[in-house]
């Protein structure tokens, strides 16, 4: 199907479209904006000033100077901080391709060069991939709420780590986010005032048309899927091409909308504990059901390493190893489900040493990206802002050790930790000044691309239904496999999908089920072999696999791992990615 010109009223005749559409349809240029859909700010749009980050790197950098406020353009500006890599095909490019890596709180300008092969190639052939950290993160103009780096450190070791354990625990870590919400408060009041998606959203819309481009291409994980909805809604008639990798159903991350105060907390209603509790128990019957040669944790059987998981877990209750407590260790778990290859690896170790009495050694980490700050700050108040700006949560502290119980009671050991996740927005000073909650069917200029992970210890398969559902105009795509984000646990099959929708609008089939390159400790492959999906690559690809350090404090948001405890020391290096060619249906 071509389509030239958007459709009107596509939500009354959704199924009629759809079945015309089948599997394809080809952009033909631009669309003008949809009814209804907001206009994009009447401010004009940024200039970039693109120069190579560093000598001799691939990428290049800009700033870009956007409104504070855009209900009053003319008041105070804030920088945003941009990272560009050339389409690598001469001749072939098409556009440009905008990348958030999650969050909130992740820096594109780091992880998007450092996931940058992690695109196909064709992708990468056909589009200058650019990413940025968004308002209030990282190289951006950044929330800080501490006069130095020192007084930051001495606040994060002020609690527990990963959540917290016991009464006394309990009123440390309340009163650690009480005394953040109090600095926050004292530090910069109106920027945090102004750091919603929806303000990122029209940032985004400000970086479109600063490269050009008449229509947006927009590849989000994870919290990037809830940017690209509220964008897919802010501005319909600009909607070219959007994936939505790992998703957030939005009417639970916004309480439905509603004004009333919320009785359970962001990620529970989003069901993360229930994902990463299913995660877990693939995590010990794959284990269980292979050597210890493979994963290290095995005990023989799923049966007797799920017993050994919970003897250990009741014995670092008691007998923490070091500085590795229970809470530590369960919240660094399930960080570490996030990537399959080689962090389902280093689980097993790290919980074999833990079992043996013994710290479990530190992952080396892959080499810096050619960026001019590969370190930025990114305390915890950063994700906070966003998170606690946009979606509602209990403001009453007592109210998280009762959700805890109950998330514990339906979820085991990770519910406790995803249950608080949001604690930190119990006593947070700014709510977002003009967000975006709704509604999410606004017809679109074209179909989005959604999709979404069977096991997956962050955002639950039932997210990405519900995504798909709760806007005008997607398609599911879904990977049976394990991990967060198909990105980052590749499927050829998953990303020759991609490439064919980013590239000439082609939607896979409906019902579309691929299957990840490698499960979790796969058995040694004969050298050369062809393998489903690895193909006569299969060793070449696992030896850059088991050489990359993939880290996993960024890969969701610097909240979900270790409840906003962002660090610097984990990256996310990635792997290049093998295509298969799909032919049009």
């Amino acid at each position: 199907m071509h389509i030239s010109a958007p459709i009107a009223g596509r939500r009354s005749c959704a199924a009629v479209v759809a079945a015309v559409v089948a599997c394809s349809t080809v952009f033909i240029g631009p669309n003008p904006a949809v009814a209804g859909g907001t206009p994009t700010p009447s401010v004009p749009a940024p200039k970039l000033d693109w120069r190579p980050c560093l000598q001799g790197s691939p990428f290049d950098c800009a700033t870009a100077k956007v409104p504070l406020d855009y209900r009053t353009p003319r008041g105070r500006t804030i920088e945003l901080a941009v990272v560009k890599r050339k389409a690598t095909g001469p001749g072939r490019r098409i556009g440009t391709l905008f990348f958030n890596p999650g969050g909130p709180g992740g820096p594109g300008t780091v992880q998007m060069p450092q996931n940058y092969e992690s695109f196909p190639r064709e992708v990468r052939e056909r589009f200058d991939i650019v990413s940025w950290d968004p308002r209030g993160i990282g190289n951006s103009t950044a929330v800080n709420c501490f006069a130095s780096p020192e007084e930051a450190a001495a606040w994060n070791a002020s609690k527990p780590a990963g959540f917290p354990v016991g009464e006394q625990e309990r009123k440390t870590y309340i009163a650690a986010y009480k005394d953040l919400g109090r600095r926050c408060q004292q530090r910069d009041p109106e920027l945090l005032r102004h750091v919603s998606t929806a303000d990122t959203a029209r940032d985004l819309d400000q970086l479109r048309q600063a490269v050009g481009d008449p229509q947006l291409t927009y590849y989000g994980i994870s919290y990037g899927t809830f940017l690209g909805a509220t964008y897919a809604n802010l501005f319909p008639g600009n909607v070219r091409a959007m994936v939505l990798d790992s998703d957030w159903d939005p009417q639970a991350w916004t309480n439905h909308g509603s004004n009333e105060a919320p009785r359970s907390t962001a990620m529970l209603r989003l069901g993360s504990d229930r994902a990463a509790a299913e995660t877990l128990d693939q995590f010990l019957t794959l284990c269980g059901s292979t050597t210890t040669a493979r994963c290290a944790f095995s005990a023989g059987s799923p049966k007797a390493t799920r017993d050994k998981y919970h003897q250990l877990m009741k014995r670092l209750r008691e007998h923490p190893v070091g500085e590795w407590t229970y809470a530590r260790t369960v919240s660094d778990m399930v960080s570490g489900f996030y990537v399959v290859h080689p962090r389902w690896t280093d689980v097993a170790g790290g919980l074999q040493s833990l079992w043996q009495g013994r710290a479990p050694e530190p992952s080396p980490l892959p080499p810096a990206p050619a960026v001019p700050d590969p370190s930025p700050y990114l305390g915890e108040e950063q994700a906070g802002a966003v998170f606690c700006g946009d979606s509602p949560n209990p403001r009453d502290p007592a109210a998280y050790h009762v959700l805890e119980e109950a998330s514990a009671a339906r979820a085991g050991d990770t519910g406790r930790h995803w249950a608080w996740a949001a604690v930190v927005c119990a006593d947070w000073p700014g709510v977002a000044a003009n967000p975006y909650r709704g509604p999410w069917n606004k017809p679109t200029a074209h179909p989005i691309l959604v999709v979404g992970t069977i096991y997956d210890p962050s955002t639950p398969y039932s997210g990405a239904k519900a995504m798909t559902r709760e806007l005008a105009d997607a398609r599911l795509l879904t990977n049976s496999g394990h991990g967060h984000t198909a990105l980052l646990n590749p499927s050829s099959c998953i990303q020759a999908h991609e490439s064919r929708y980013l590239i000439d609008g082609t939607l896979p089939p409906a019902g579309t089920t691929c299957r990840q390159d490698m499960p979790p400790f796969p058995a040694p492959k004969p050298r050369g072999g062809v393998t489903t999906g690895g193909g006569g690559m299969a060793d070449i690809i696992q030896g850059r696999r088991q050489l990359a350090a993939l880290g996993t404090r960024w890969l969701d948001t610097s909240f979900v791992a270790d409840h906003f405890q962002a660090t610097s020391r984990d990256r996310c290096g990635r792997e290049p990615s093998l295509n298969v060619s799909v032919s049009r249906k």
